[in-house]
């Protein structure tokens, strides 16, 4: 584990410790809802994500499922039928994210009631 935050090269960029890195790869106003749907509710299509996430638009799920996929967190499976179906489903990557993921829902809980005291 690089603790000491040195300079690390990762994909073809530089992050100043491991931590950056993870804030790279799940960072974001939509990543985490993303991951969360599909650690919660299971394999899902892409409309079935949309209206779990319904701020989010189309264009942004795409991008954020495209991007997720490409770092091993989220696997895209295509059906070879007509019409097309397609399911997305964490990865065992994108499974090892559930337990930090619920703490900050639970985090998110405890926040919410004190604030709203």
């Amino acid at each position: 584990m690089n603790s000491n935050c040195d300079i690390l090269e990762f994909k073809n960029k530089e992050y100043a410790c491991t931590f950056e890195i993870t804030i790279d790869l799940i960072g974001g106003k939509w990543k985490p809802l993303i991951i969360w749907h599909l650690g919660t509710k299971g394999t899902q299509r892409f409309n079935e994500l949309k209206k779990l996430i319904p701020r989010i638009t189309q264009k942004m799920l795409t991008q954020q499922l495209r991007e997720l996929e490409s770092d091993n967190l989220v696997n895209r499976k295509v059906y070879p039928q007509v019409p097309p179906k397609v399911e997305y489903s964490l990865t065992d990557l994108g499974k090892s994210l559930m337990p930090i993921l619920s703490m900050m829902c639970k985090w998110g809980e405890d926040y919410y009631e004190l604030i709203t005291l």
